[in-house]
């Protein structure tokens, strides 16, 4: 590993892995952290990794035999297309001009009649709502368009005064205010030579993004002033504002809503390819992907031209490709690069929170966006104190800001789902894109990112605590050696069972999206003389493993027999850690590489007692494992040897091998017996789980102590709840062979 990154704290390697306490008077004691700090078994904290890891990363379902982890979906979103080099390698480096798109300029000037003309041959609108507002405007001589940026507002408000015949067309300077609106038509004589003595002539304004702000709200009596002296200039004019203008509730804008990607895109290809080549373009997988991914119009313009150069012949189908995600970056660089008069700091922890949140609730994300802006302001300047406002935060203008949507969705929760609003880019690549770009292009940001991360890694909340992981593998795949140094390590030092979980997750998920080396480091923490490593890789190992089950599996059987091996005093033997190398077995077991772990296991089971013991273990607790957690739910073992046994897979006969193992042997029958106890339970419910359990059972009695030992259970096992045995146990009795 590298040593340590000159950006980091100076508390990086803080034995517990905490950071000191920046705000004391906002956090609670260490003495309530480390109260509420208790070990979560594998089986609940993959469920956990499961339920609260981002769309980006999706693990797969809670346990299968078979499907998700590596047989499907652990590649990332669209089979690979957002982790890989694609996003999270070196950033590519294009900048895109953005014709006839581009926001309004700061002083007053005639726009230029070739403009008018270009932007007229490739405005796209709805014919008749489009003719109401040209009416309208006529009536009302001025108009107050109101529309989300780079939406193509400025354009609608130029082709309104076209499609009126207001010629020329002056642009406004920015600074007029609403108070000085109706003198800004008369400042001075805009009329071109000879242009007042032509009959009827009209000419017109057009105001962007007019800028108000309370005490300085837009009013109706300014509005009509304003038509008046257009009305005695035979003028018109239209003032576009942002969905957040203060306006007084007498002034009535008209939304400005942007006509699709896809009708933008094919009119202005319709000018530089010809019509005959657009149907064809439109076809391309490129264009296809590019219109999926909700891109501004400005964009959607860029795009345009390089179709036209391409069809031309003068650009490759790789620069097409690569456009979309080009633009996403330019997008993301703009955010960071743009001074807080641009995008204040709040907005841009907000954005940076939007990244590890993505996709998760509103509410939260807005939360522990403010507690980073926090930290980024105590770095950025000590001595003044973060201005966070109570109310007053508009949602649509941080969305808008963020190119991101608002919907409702479940999210999961310990006492089951729940319906939330809940806040994505439109872009499932942003979050991504976003983080790399923070982590690597802003490295000052770190001391602060680093603080508020080991923040969420004490948080109460799973899914908190699940995305400050996921926000680090991001980190880790872009810059392993500061990623380890500077958050993984110490998490995984750390005394407290919450942050070596976090290391755990952020290694797996790391592992995941494609970070190399991580199967490494937890081969050399899995013989480390620090056990708290030891946990870790140990728990990772449960993770990963589906996808090197003969790997994963060796390197447990080390640490078994390590375990095992260092015990002088059997009341010295560490229990705690012999439990957490069978829960590994178990996820093993449960995971969809189950059929390599059954044959291996069953392989290496006479090896020797610390083997032996770590596969049964990890058997007996897999048994108790049911579909969904139910408690009532088909066994997730018996439903694999069901369908083992009916396809007549070598599966059956491990599971048989292993149960006769388990309940034979005298440090692991009480374990067997009471998960058998839970199946015939079960099986009383549900006629599958019995016709299962009867055709598992006969498999199991091989000699006469086997018998004796199923048969007594079955004649005296006790009900649920005290109740009479269940009937289906005498069933299962004659399922038994003869003695």
């Amino acid at each position: 590993m590298n040593g340590p990154d000159p950006a980091a704290p100076k508390d990086a390697t803080a034995p517990d892995g905490a950071t000191p306490d920046e705000h004391p008077a906002k956090e609670s004691s260490a003495e309530e952290t480390e109260e509420h700090d208790q070990p979560q078994n594998a089986w609940s904290a993959r469920r956990d990794l499961v339920d609260h890891s981002p769309r980006t990363m999706k693990v797969g379902s809670h346990a299968e035999f078979g499907g998700g982890y590596v047989e499907g979906d652990q590649h990332g979103v669209s089979g690979g297309q957002v982790t890989g080099d694609v996003v999270m390698g070196t950033k590519t480096v294009h900048h895109w001009t953005f014709p006839g798109l581009s926001t309004a300029a700061s002083a007053s000037g005639e726009i230029p009649p070739s403009t008018l003309t270009r932007l007229a041959a490739t405005f796209v609108t709805t014919a008749d709502a489009f003719g109401d507002l040209v009416e309208r405007l006529r009536r009302e001589r001025v108009l107050v368009l109101s529309g989300a940026r780079f939406s193509g507002r400025r354009t609608a408000a130029l082709m309104l005064l076209h499609r009126l015949g207001a010629a020329p067309v002056i642009a406004l300077d920015r600074a007029t205010t609403p108070g000085s609106l109706a003198d800004a038509f008369t400042a001075r004589d805009d009329t071109p030579d000879g242009a007042a003595d032509r009959p009827g002539a009209a000419r017109g304004y057009v105001l962007c993004d007019l800028e108000t702000r309370r005490g300085s709200a837009l009013r109706e009596t300014q509005l009509l002033g304003a038509a008046d002296r257009l009305a005695e200039r035979n003028a018109y004019a239209v003032i576009t504002v942002g969905p957040t203008a203060v306006l007084e509730d007498d002034v009535l804008p008209v939304e400005w809503r942007p006509p699709a990607d896809a009708d933008v895109l094919a009119a202005h290809l319709r000018v530089r390819a010809g019509q005959d080549a657009v149907p064809r373009l439109l076809e391309l997988p490129a264009v296809k992907e590019f219109l999926d991914r909700g891109h501004q119009l400005r964009e959607v313009a860029a795009f345009a031209q390089l179709l036209g150069r391409f069809a031309a012949g003068e650009a490759t189908e790789q620069e097409v490709a690569s456009f979309s995600l080009v633009s996403l970056e330019n997008q993301v660089r703009e955010w960071f690069e743009e001074d807080e008069n641009t995008v204040h700091l709040r907005d841009k922890a907000f954005l940076i929170a939007l990244a590890a949140f993505d996709d998760g609730p509103y509410a939260l994300t807005a939360e522990l966006g403010d507690r980073l802006y926090d930290f980024l302001q105590q770095t950025q300047d000590r001595s003044r104190a973060p201005d966070i406002p109570i109310f007053g935060t508009h949602i649509g203008k941080r969305l808008q800001l963020a190119r991101a949507r608002l919907s409702e969705g479940e999210e999961h929760t310990e006492w089951g789902p729940i319906t939330q609003t809940k806040a994505a880019f439109h872009d499932e690549r942003a979050a991504l894109v976003l983080l790399r770009e923070v982590w690597t292009g802003h490295p000052s940001a770190r001391p602060a990112l680093i603080s508020w991360l080991r923040r969420l890694a004490d948080d109460g909340r799973p899914l908190v605590r699940t995305r400050a992981a996921s926000t680090v593998a991001v980190l880790a795949r872009t810059d392993l050696p500061s990623a380890m140094a500077l958050v993984i390590e110490p998490w995984a030092r750390s005394n407290r069972f919450r942050h070596r979980l976090v290391a755990v997750n952020a290694l797996t998920l790391a592992h995941h999206i494609g970070t190399p080396n991580v199967p490494r480091i937890l081969d050399t923490w899995s013989s480390a003389e620090d056990p708290r490593l030891r946990w870790v890789a140990v728990r990772a190992y449960a993770l990963i493993g589906p996808e090197r089950p003969a790997q994963a599996l060796a390197a447990l059987r080390a640490a078994a027999r390590e375990l095992y091996r260092n015990v002088g005093d059997p009341d010295d033997f560490d229990v705690e850690t012999a439990g957490e190398l069978a829960e590994a077995v178990e996820l093993l077991l449960l995971s969809p590489a189950s059929s390599e772990v059954l044959d291996d296991l069953r392989a290496h089971l006479d090896d020797d007692r610390a083997v032996h013991d770590l596969a049964l273990g990890g058997f007996v607790s897999a048994c108790r494992r049911t579909q969904d957690d139910e408690r009532h739910g088909v066994p997730l073992v018996l439903d694999r040897y069901a369908r083992a046994a009916t396809d007549e897979h070598r599966d059956a006969d491990g599971i048989a091998h292993l149960w006769r193992e388990a309940l034979g042997d005298p440090q692991h029958t009480t374990g067997a017996l009471a998960a058998m106890r839970e199946w015939v339970l079960v099986a009383d419910r549900s006629t599958a789980v019995e016709w299962a359990l009867a055709a598992l059972l006969p498999r199991l009695v091989t000699t006469p102590t086997e018998y004796q030992r199923l048969s007594h259970l079955l004649r005296t096992m006790p009900g649920e709840d005290g109740n009479p045995p269940p009937e289906v146990a005498a069933r299962l009795l004659g399922a038994l062979p003869p003695r």
